[in-house]
């Protein structure tokens, strides 16, 4: 904020610089003027930025790259104009595919596997991948449902490749021998919500809302 302080300082010599002169009382009223004109400029540049707009603003930069909001709040949409940026450039490889999960939920590129299904022992599938590990803190956090979810990754490879399965990884394990305790992976506590690990899930597919993707 612009105080009638600072105003008065910048004067010349030949102004009396008291701020309760008629100077100072008029420069108290500019400096009102100039502090809204200062926050709103201020404003639109942090809107200029996808984490910080908002509305209507967050809607013109979806509309800059392509992406329709349909029912989505602004934090999923954030989601969807970032995932789309991405795709844009995508070449459909896995490192591609890593990189827009990344940004979708916020996740280390360490924390997603991803493993094609041409060479799956069990039930090979020449044109298909599997999202073998993902935190489910990480998708649960984004705000984002796991059916939007697949949409997105499903937009992101290749054509014709389809996305088999998906994998979310909890924290919930039983502790080996000798015992050990770990609250943040055994058994939760009724009286404390912060004692105990995660279940995860998998992926299938569901009658969830469907994004403008």
């Amino acid at each position: 904020m612009i105080s009638p302080t600072d105003l008065i300082r910048k004067l010349t010599d030949v102004y009396a610089k008291n701020p309760n002169s008629n100077i100072g009382k008029l420069l108290r009223i500019i400096s009102e003027s100039i502090s809204e004109v200062k926050e709103g400029f201020e404003k639109i540049e942090r809107w200029r930025d996808i984490d910080e707009a908002k509305g209507t603003t967050l809607d013109q930069i979806g509309a800059n790259v392509g992406q329709k909001r349909g029912a989505a709040s602004d934090d999923v949409y954030r989601i969807l104009i970032k995932s789309k940026i991405a795709r844009n450039l995508s070449k459909g490889d896995v490192n591609t595919i890593i990189r827009v999960i990344a940004l979708a939920v916020g996740a280390d590129y360490s924390d997603i596997k991803i493993t094609a299904k041409f060479n799956d022992p069990l039930e090979p599938e020449p044109a298909a991948i599997s999202l073998m590990r993902l935190p489910l803190d990480k998708l649960a956090a984004s705000g984002i449902e796991l059916n939007q979810f697949v949409q997105i990754i499903q937009k992101t490879v290749g054509a014709g490749i389809s996305v088999q399965s998906v994998e979310l990884q909890g924290t919930f394990e039983f502790g080996g021998l000798p015992e050990t305790v770990d609250p943040a992976t055994g058994f939760g506590d009724v009286n404390d919500e912060s004692v105990g690990g995660t279940l995860g899930a998998v992926y299938q597919a569901g009658t969830n809302t469907d994004l403008p993707i």
